[in-house]
């Protein structure tokens, strides 16, 4: 039986962790190693977590599930350390297991069948750095710049800052000012001749793995949302909330929900009470699915605004960006009875 250790201790790894246990028994996965112990838990899963300096055993094979822009470092340092046997997760590998983990345990259907016309919109910032490892979109991804209205360079043909927009608030909004975009100015268009029949936000490097089978598929139109396959959370989401958001911020959105969208408010605690959180922002559904999230979704944001203190107009930090993929959560997971929802991986551009 192959010994393995997962060098990672956040969701990722707890994701590959809960995937291998699962697909593939002649595995033996003995805990996680982190290079710090700081900012790490001291056991996930019921494993421990391990400092790399106090782990002595060589004979493993050691899976790096990390963000892809760590592997080098980690692989230096594991070298370093005497390692010789390790595997590099990217966002390819992960989408597979995944895909393979979720259609085991019978949730979260995946990808494989459905739509006609599709348009996304893949969110740019000026502040990117360039990209690795060239990466052709597909025709049906059209780069949209985020927060256009912030700086005169130019990364797009496309800026969030024409229309009807909130392109100023790209600071606290993130890619979410570009979903606010998409809503006013593609969704709400009058003229069905121009209108696609999905709609989509992808952002920096973020990608659903979707390819053009999956798009010919789609034409049956019976599906209503294409989310990413959750992330894992230990012992359950609020774990991500508490490591992103301030205390005060939290107070502030549920303020704003038992406010705006009771019904929802009182869904809340049970659904934060489980461990699938879906992260990212990014998403592809129907015109009429996507109108009506994101008419639900920005009145609660903007209310959250002026509830927050320090308020939203007077900071920088990111909060919306993160609290939205908590209400994305919220949304789907409590529609998740009268809408269709199918999953497929997430691509991760290095």
């Amino acid at each position: 039986m192959e010994k393995i250790v997962i060098f990672g201790a956040k969701s990722m790894a707890l994701g590959i962790y809960r995937a291998i246990h699962t697909l593939h028994h002649d595995c033996c996965i003995e805990g996680f190693l982190v290079s710090t112990r700081q900012g790490n838990p001291p056991t996930l899963a019921g494993l421990p977590v391990w400092e790399l300096s106090s782990f002595h055993e060589r004979n493993v094979c050691v899976l790096i599930a990390t963000p892809e822009d760590t592997h080098a470092e980690i692989v230096k340092m594991l070298e370093k350390h005497g390692f010789r046997s390790y595997i590099c997760i990217n966002s390819e590998k992960e989408s597979t297991l995944m895909e393979q983990y979720y259609g085991r345990i019978g949730m979260f259907l995946p990808l494989h069948r459905e739509s006609e016309v599709l348009r996304v919109y893949t969110a740019k910032c000026y502040k990117d750095k360039p990209l690795q490892n060239p990466y052709f979109m597909p025709e049906w991804c059209t780069p949209i710049q985020a927060g256009a209205a912030l700086t005169d360079v130019r990364v797009a043909d496309l800026l969030d800052s024409i229309g009807d927009n909130i392109s100023g608030k790209n600071p606290n909004y993130c890619e979410l000012t570009v979903l606010y975009w998409i809503w006013r100015n593609r969704l709400l268009l009058k003229n069905p001749a121009k209108a696609a029949d999905y709609y989509g936000l992808f952002h920096y490097r973020r990608l659903l793995q979707v390819n053009d089978e999956d798009i010919r598929r789609l034409g049956s139109k019976q599906v209503d949302v294409i989310l990413p396959y959750p992330t894992l959370h230990e012992p359950d989401i609020r774990e991500h909330h508490k490591r992103y958001i301030k205390e005060t911020d939290w107070e502030a959105m549920l303020q704003a929900l038992s406010e705006l969208a009771p019904e929802y408010a009182a869904a809340f605690a049970e659904i934060q009470m489980q461990p699938y959180l879906y992260n990212y922002n990014i998403l592809i559904a129907t015109v009429e699915v996507l109108r009506t999230y994101c008419a639900w979704l920005f009145p609660i944001l903007s209310r959250t605004e002026e509830l927050s203190m320090p308020h939203g107009w007077e900071r920088a930090d990111r909060y919306i960006g993160y609290l939205g993929e908590n209400l994305l959560t919220l949304y789907f997971m409590y529609h998740q009875k009268d809408l269709n929802i199918v999953h497929t991986g997430h691509i991760m551009l290095t």
